[in-house]
């Protein structure tokens, strides 16, 4: 990347150092309250190197993402910004990236967006002018090169860590990673996964990886979350692609007398599991509206303390 360390964000910071990363992530609200962010996210401030601001989960209108991610800068919450190819057009979201870049964003997670017609709006007319790792390319240039797809020069460039989304699998005989090359060859530093709570798959997952020179390019940020009750398991084994949450873990949400204590006992020993596991950059916490959730995972695991960061 161009530029000097100095004008990096924390989680840039922490990942070259080769340090256990944390983030978490938090959903804007309905609400044009600036206290109503502070509400979700700021129990998370000194714990998470960054917290990913979702950008219309659910393929639903909330508070503005850029907004939202201005609001936690300023309150000295480090932001990752996601931004979804479904909704905005290239020059939208060129415009998007220099106004994050000037408001103090420091990274940003490119991702398609989930289909309008899962959310409560399904007449909505999407957009996906760019592919994500299109505009992962598009960032790269605009951060490296100072240079705008028209050709226009940038006086100044946003210094950016760029993003991509992963759902670790079974890697199968003859398989290439060819999604993950193809991003990082387009600009992708860093990726976070969806949920995976099958360590054993994830170790042969990772180990395939390395095979093809990945982990070495980019970072690799493992998503995990404490899971409430074993009906929310079996409900994200249904309805969550790429996710397989193992019949033990469900068994030991079912049979726990507080199974959302159990559930965060749970998270932190993958939490423990996944600081040992080769190619494993960090953690990415999600809970959905369960923030106060992810805190106590991080303060019980050790890793971080209130205040620390």
């Amino acid at each position: 990347m161009a530029d000097e360390a100095k004008s990096a964000g924390r989680l840039e910071r922490v990942l070259r150092a080769g340090e256990f990363a944390i983030t978490a992530e938090m959903g804007p609200p309905d609400s044009v309250d600036p206290a109503d962010v502070l509400a979700r996210a700021g129990c998370l401030k000194g714990l998470a190197d960054a917290v990913n601001v979702l950008d219309g989960a659910g393929a639903r209108a909330h508070l503005s993402p850029l907004a939202t991610a201005a609001i936690l800068t300023r309150e000295g919450i480090e932001p990752v910004l996601q931004f979804t190819m479904r909704d905005r057009n290239r020059l939208a979201l060129q415009a998007d990236v220099l106004g994050a870049a000037a408001l103090g964003v420091h990274s940003l997670l490119c991702l398609t967006g989930d289909s309008v017609e899962a959310g409560d709006q399904p007449e909505t007319k999407p957009v996906f002018d760019l592919k994500s790792n299109e505009f992962m390319a598009l960032v790269r240039a605009m951060r490296d090169e100072s240079l705008l797809p028209g050709g226009r020069r940038l006086a100044s460039a946003p210094r950016l860590l760029i993003g991509g989304a992963d759902a670790p699998r079974e890697p199968k005989a003859g398989d290439t990673p060819t999604s993950l090359q193809a991003k990082i060859d387009a600009g992708a530093d860093f990726f976070q996964t969806q949920f995976c709570f099958d360590m054993a798959m994830l170790g042969r997952y990772l180990a395939w990886l390395a095979d093809f020179g990945i982990p070495e390019r980019a970072s690799i940020i493992v998503g995990i979350g404490p899971i409430r009750s074993g009906r929310s398991a079996r409900w994200m084994n249904e309805n969550l692609f790429g996710v397989h949450i193992p019949d033990d873990v469900i068994a030991r949400l079912d049979g726990a007398k507080d199974p959302q204590a159990e559930g965060i006992r749970i998270c932190i020993e993958l939490i423990e599991a996944l600081r040992g596991m080769e190619g494993v950059a960090g953690v990415h916490l999600m809970a959905p509206r369960g923030e106060q959730a992810i805190a106590e995972v991080i303060a019980q695991s050790g890793l971080r303390r209130p205040g620390g960061a």
